[in-house]
């Protein structure tokens, strides 16, 4: 038998950079994507390698993005250019961000990122929408 977890339920959530920080669930989000950790290396080959094999060492993580996307209300205040994602989009600022999953005890990553696209669409045949992606920046803490 599967341990398998529905994902339904996730929560993305973003600071508002506060003093004492208030989170607030970024509205209609779909499918959540990222926090894909990767490790970079640096190759160290040199003329002793063992036989005539490359040879790495591990530098630096990158916390790489998470992309998702949303049903697009202009107006709604996690979205909008006043206090959503355009406006942190439009200020470059890093902000802090909660990603809870819905598991037996929320397992929680945080992270600060950097909104770095937030791409609309209209459908003739649809609901709007939105592409958006951040760029994790410094560690996430995962509990």
């Amino acid at each position: 038998m599967s341990n398998a977890i529905s994902s339904f339920g996730a929560d993305l959530q973003m600071s508002d950079m506060a003093a004492t920080p208030v989170f607030t669930s970024i509205a209609e989000v779909k499918d959540l994507n990222g926090l894909g950790l990767q490790q970079a290396t640096a190759e160290v080959t040199n003329q002793s390698s063992a036989g005539r094999f490359r040879e790495f060492i591990a530098t630096v993580i990158d916390g790489g993005e998470i992309a998702f996307e949303i049903n697009y209300v202009p107006t709604n205040a996690t979205h909008d250019a006043s206090t959503g994602l355009v406006s942190v989009l439009e200020s470059g600022v890093t902000t802090n961000f909660k990603l809870i999953f819905p598991d037996a005890t929320s397992t929680t990553w945080d992270f600060a990122g950097i909104v770095t696209g937030f791409e609309p669409s209209a459908p003739v045949d649809g609901a709007m929408a939105a592409s958006v992606t951040i760029k994790v920046s410094g560690q996430p803490t995962l509990r």
